[in-house]
């Protein structure tokens, strides 16, 4: 079974306050060309279902088509933190992490169309612990793995230190927790911060 996990794109798509919109125009018409219909997009790298580059909160980092495409297809196993406030590695208490690169977490803190005010704290120190368990893509279903009014990042950048990547704006409403095989491909955009993706899940 094939499980969309990425937001819709359209007009009425939260975007984070103050960022580029999401917009779709249609540029031809087939009355117009008399043959096809070309429209055309607007939007931020970090609107809906997207990765984050590490360039994007690191001037040093890398772009979105430096980073390895491995990352992003393989299997992931998704953790159900729905009545957390804050995570930790207290949370994967339990859970075999043996063969896991890929952990997605399931808030359902976000599950409507709507920017969220407040999201659960993802606390700086999955960093070295993913590291120590040989995670390397951490998802989330929310806009952001730091809170929404951080100005210093410290999950991101504790991510980053111990070589843990990040897809970000996930919808996991209908996945149970367990594991499954991910695909969630970045565009390949040279010198982008981040890129929009369409993610699933098989299994």
């Amino acid at each position: 079974m094939i499980y969309d996990i990425s937001r819709l794109l359209n007009a009425n798509t939260p975007t984070w306050p103050g960022d580029t919109p999401f917009s779709y125009n249609l540029t031809w018409s087939q009355e117009e060309t008399g043959s096809v219909n070309v429209g055309q997009i607007t939007t931020s790298c970090h609107t809906a279902t997207h990765v984050d580059a590490p360039f994007h909160f690191k001037d040093s980092g890398m772009t979105i088509e430096q980073l390895p495409l491995e990352l992003f297809v393989g299997d992931a196993l998704v953790v159900d933190v729905t009545t957390k406030g804050e995570i930790t590695p207290k949370d994967f208490d339990g859970l075999d992490l043996s063969e896991v690169r890929r952990v997605l977490l399931k808030t359902e803190t976000w599950t409507d169309d709507v920017f969220p005010e407040k999201i659960p704290i993802i606390h700086p120190d999955l960093g070295p612990f993913f590291l120590k368990h040989g995670i390397e893509l951490l998802g989330v279903d929310l806009p952001s793995v730091d809170p929404l009014d951080s100005k210093t990042l410290d999950t991101h950048h504790s991510l980053l230190q111990n070589g843990v990547h990040i897809l970000e704006g996930l919808t996991l409403t209908d996945v149970k927790p367990g594991m499954y095989r991910l695909t969630a491909l970045p565009l390949k955009i040279e010198g982008a911060d981040g890129s929009p993706v369409r993610a699933i899940l098989e299994g």
